[in-house]
């Protein structure tokens, strides 16, 4: 089986949702009631409830999975073409919402998580500090996602917009986050166009159609069976 599963160097979370019709909200209570993000506890970003990008086995991932009474449908998949493998689950009564990810089949790679919207980007930078960049991404009329990336702790938050009309503050609301290895933190800002943290401000200001951006690609990515 290929796997499908969007790597975080496309920075595109919402393309993971695009082909529920109609649209889905991007704030969805039913999502994973977590808000470890900004408590710290049991662990602190970017681990999650004792799995660390990098650091993990898959194996000792998969068990914490297992026993986690909050959550449920947990289903695992490998690729035919190489090791890699992923895992999916959801919360209890809930929606599917997180995803796991393993290059080698051995160590966490990626952990890809849809929170319900109880957490503001207010919270999370009082407890991590402004980050270092942020793009944005329509998504449906009403609808636009910020990617806010702090490549020092290897992590991409995903805030609510109202459209591309809408702005970010400190009650914005986070849906996602996105914790990586090093590497692909790495690959992600080599490989994408981003605008400079400037504080909190309209969603035009930080959307990817405005081209005055900060940081541009240093490489080009050739799209992999990994993707699709």
């Amino acid at each position: 089986m290929k796997l499908r599963f969007i790597l975080p160097g496309l920075l595109a979370l919402v393309l993971l949702f695009a082909a529920c019709a109609p649209p889905p909200e991007l704030r969805d209570p039913n999502m994973l009631q977590d808000t470890s993000l900004v408590s710290g506890e049991p662990c602190e970003a970017p681990c999650w409830r004792g799995i660390t990008p990098g650091e993990t086995t898959w194996s000792d991932a998969l068990t914490i999975l297992e026993d986690d009474t909050t959550i449920e449908n947990l289903n695992t998949q490998t690729d035919d073409n190489s090791n890699a493998a992923l895992a999916e689950w959801n919360q209890k009564g809930g929606s599917a919402c997180c995803q796991m990810f393993s290059d080698d089949g051995e160590t966490v790679s990626v952990l890809l998580l849809r929170v319900a919207p109880t957490m503001t980007l207010g919270d999370v930078i009082e407890r991590y500090g402004e980050p270092t960049y942020v793009v944005g991404s329509p998504f449906t009329d009403d609808q636009a996602a910020l990617n806010i990336i702090y490549p020092d702790r290897d992590m991409v938050i995903y805030v609510f917009s109202a459209g591309a009309t809408g702005a970010i503050s400190e009650t914005s609301e986070v849906f996602a986050t996105l914790y990586v290895v090093p590497s692909q933190m790495e690959l992600l800002i080599n490989t994408t166009s981003l605008h400079a943290w400037e504080g909190y401000g309209s969603f035009e200001q930080y959307s990817e159609t405005n081209e005055d951006f900060e940081v541009t690609p240093a490489i080009t990515l050739t799209p992999t069976a990994t993707g699709g």
